[in-house]
């Protein structure tokens, strides 16, 4: 959806700040809230399948909005960006439990939405809908990845980033592949996105793809390094 010249996003703005803010308090209520033993209890259930229930929520809302406007369009609203990919894992996990996407929510999932949240491709401006519902998916991501690490006993292991690499190898064929049928540009494989991120840093179109590759690994390293031990040590 195009925004008009006064709701148009700009990077860094007092509303984007704001937003980078919300993210941070979020992370700092989840640590207190662990750190009190509040979401080890009896109705820990109840909120990782409401909260997983909110963040499809959000994401099915996006699409009717743009349905009812009049935007949704195969080359830019089909759900396969890496964060759309991550939202789905992140739902199966909190509303399952299972731990076979951990890795990729933790590891991938943080990464990307992080990335989207400090740079995010986005057109419009706060308090339209389309910029709500952007930073709460990506915030929620994060969310449930850190989520998964303190309440749920996760420990990332290196495995974990090899195995995240792997998933991520898989999807790209097939991504670049509906890239070229549908003329898209999902998980920017055909050209960096229009407002700017950390893909300009990272060389011209195709290299940039490579070196995102080592980037990611590079990344997931620390995370692995950092957190590895941060466990819930009742698990």
């Amino acid at each position: 959806m195009k925004a008009n010249s006064v709701n148009t996003f700009t990077m860094f703005s007092t509303e984007h700040l704001s937003a980078i803010g919300v993210l941070f308090l979020c992370l700092f209520l989840l640590y207190f809230l662990n750190k009190n033993g509040y979401l080890q209890n009896k109705h820990s259930l109840l909120f990782d399948r409401l909260f997983a229930l909110s963040l499809l929520a959000m994401e099915i809302s996006y699409h009717l909005v743009l349905v009812q406007a009049r935007d949704w369009t195969l080359s830019e609203s089909i759900p396969i960006h890496l964060c759309s990919i991550s939202l789905y894992f992140s739902f199966i996990v909190l509303w399952t439990g299972t731990k076979r996407f951990h890795h990729f929510v933790f590891f991938a999932g943080i990464g990307g939405a992080l990335q989207a949240v400090l740079t995010p491709s986005l057109e419009v401006n706060f308090p339209d809908f389309l910029f709500i519902q952007f930073f709460y998916i990506h915030i929620g991501i994060i969310v449930t990845g850190f989520y998964i690490l303190l309440a749920k006993g996760y420990r990332p292991t290196f495995k974990g980033i090899i195995q995240t690499m792997i998933t991520l190898n898989v999807l790209f064929p097939f991504i670049f592949a509906v890239n070229i049928l549908v003329q898209g540009n999902y998980m920017f494989l055909r050209e960096k996105p229009v407002n700017g991120s950390l893909l300009d840093f990272l060389g011209p179109y195709p290299w940039y793809i490579v070196s995102l590759e080592f980037v990611a690994f590079l990344l997931f390293i620390p995370q692995w390094l950092v957190f590895r031990k941060w466990n819930n040590p009742q698990k």
